[in-house]
């Protein structure tokens, strides 16, 4: 044996030397995160820790590659932030910061991940994707103190040496905004887009038309928004999204990488169509079972599954057509969902194979949620599952949004006033919403509803979604074999300054030891406006 250790010395003092001379320490699955290492959320896939730091200078220079323009813009408003100086050239190693987009990258990053070094010569990111490259930034961003978030920091910036190779484990990672039930204005969506980036969530599902209200300007239809915009659920509000304020919103989400999913609701839960436009119903209004509300009085309550499209009418698809046609000319994404769910008819099946047809012949995908598996569907169809009752093909897509780990209209602990828990009594306590993994292949991702019934306000909003959706947000990123509560919860403990400085009316989780003194936090509009 000491044989053995004297022929191989040489070897082992090298190796020695040169994790010495960058001053490295191996964290494979990134588990040991202690107060010593820094918060990341998501947590990368693979990280080696450094022991030293790189002092931010207060004069910086960005060398960048042709690919990487758009992504200097991101760059600069950390630095402008931290009250640095800063100047970018096309080059490929002319300064301290070094952005790199390489598309033979694909293979080893795929479409959103990312390559991150610091190190004594300063700061290195590589993707093969501008979407990789932006969230290389934002997980850099991370190394700022909180005080980032402000817009201004008054102490020394020091990045903590480290080697980062990281990627998604799903492709969709979403939450999903009810704007039907109670309506959120685009500048608290934007506000919303903003929080998803910094956590890597990449798809904003906004939930526009149910019983109660109609969110999206349709100009065939000008009633649409002229009345069932007026409409809203008890103490909520109304309102609705002009065509050029949701192209306004797509742009801004496509600037962060995040896709709009709009969702017009159907063949159910469709009062406020049907109240805009009443020959859209039944003769005697068949299609309203229970009448709880005939046109041309609005609708305020809770209750679902009592009204739908009259599917004996062939005029119902002209309808239909001429919705889907003119969401899909302003709809930059390449999906559109249909809905679907909740409704019993004998020509529900046939409705959603014509409805995911007119869907593909205004080439976009169509999404419905879990009962429109019931129907023989497309191959590129995306199954919503929320209830796992219903048989789903085995060729399908899925996106997993069970109610029992992702509805966050549910109670962020047992019994909190004005959330549901229908679906589970205890609530969905953040350590239930990390516990979601799947075997499940046909799975590429998550999404985390938050329904709006009793969402009347934006505190509320930010109330149900945070910080779970920062849980969503690494169970959708990490691998499972890489998470875990305990260290999930200590590192978001350290979030908590972070959160306050974004101005997120959160709710303080139980489970987690938050490490901030403060109530309510300032927002800052500095980091979130280009």
């Amino acid at each position: 044996m000491k044989a053995i250790l004297i022929k191989y010395l040489p070897v082992f003092s090298l190796i020695l030397m040169l994790n010495l001379s960058f001053g490295m320490q191996e964290t494979p699955d990134a588990k040991n995160i202690g107060s010593e290492f820094l918060a990341i959320i998501p947590t990368p896939q693979n990280i080696f820790w450094g022991t030293e730091f790189y002092i931010l200078p207060v004069n910086n220079t960005i060398c960048y590659d042709a690919s990487s323009a758009n992504s200097v813009h991101w760059v600069e408003k950390l630095l402008n932030a931290a009250g640095k100086k800063s100047n970018s050239t096309e080059a490929k190693d002319c300064g301290n910061w070094k952005l790199d987009i390489d598309e033979q990258l694909k293979d080893e990053l795929g479409e959103e991940g990312y390559k991150l070094k610091i190190d004594d010569t300063g700061i290195s990111i590589q993707s093969a994707t501008e979407a990789g490259m932006f969230y290389g930034i934002q997980t850099l961003r991370q190394f700022f103190p909180a005080e980032i978030e402000t817009g201004k920091v008054s102490s020394e910036v020091k990045l903590k040496h480290v080697e980062i190779t990281d990627k998604p484990q799903y492709s969709w990672r979403g939450s999903m905004l009810d704007i039907a039930r109670s309506f959120l204005s685009k500048e608290y969506i934007k506000k919303h887009i903003d929080r998803m980036a910094l956590y890597k969530l990449n798809r904003l599902h906004l939930h526009l038309s149910d019983d109660q209200g109609w969110r999206i300007e349709i100009k065939g239809y000008p009633k649409l928004t002229e009345i069932g915009g007026k409409s809203a659920v008890k103490n909520g509000r109304s309102g609705y999204l002009t065509q050029q304020e949701y192209k306004d919103l797509q742009e801004y989400a496509a600037k962060r990488n995040i896709v709009i999913i709009p969702e017009i609701d159907m063949p159910g839960h469709v009062y406020a169509a049907l109240v805009s436009y009443p020959e859209l119903n039944c003769e005697k209004n068949e299609n309203i079972e229970p009448q709880r509300a005939l046109p041309p009085d609005l609708y305020d309550g809770y209750n679902v599954g009592w009204t739908r499209l009259c599917l004996e009418d062939a005029s119902t698809y002209d309808f239909v057509d001429a919705v889907v046609k003119e969401l899909a000319e302003i709809t930059t994404g390449n999906w559109i969902h249909i809905g679907g769910d909740e409704i019993e008819d004998p020509l529900y099946e046939e409705f959603i194979q014509k409805a995911d047809a007119i869907v593909r012949k205004y080439d976009k995908t169509a999404i419905g949620w879990e009962e429109s598996a019931k129907a023989d569907l497309s191959d590129n169809f995306i199954v919503q599952r929320w209830n796992g009752e219903t048989n789903i093909a085995e060729g399908q897509k899925i996106i997993d949004s069970f109610c029992k780990f992702f509805y966050l209209d549910h109670g962020n602990i047992t019994d909190q006033e004005n959330t549901y828990k229908w679906c589970r009594k205890e609530g969905l306590p953040l350590e239930i919403v990390y516990s979601y993994s799947t075997d499940d292949e046909r799975v590429i991702g998550i999404e985390a509803p938050v329904w709006s019934e009793l969402v009347i306000s934006d505190d509320r909003a930010d109330d149900r979604l945070w910080p779970r959706s920062i849980a969503v947000a690494e169970v959708g990123w990490t691998r499972s074999s890489n998470r875990d509560f305990k260290d999930f919860s200590e590192r978001l403990a350290k979030h908590g300054e972070r959160l306050d400085n974004l101005g997120i009316e959160y709710f303080k989780s139980p489970e987690v030891d938050w490490e901030t003194t403060r109530e309510k936090g300032v927002f800052s509009e500095k980091l979130s406006k280009k």
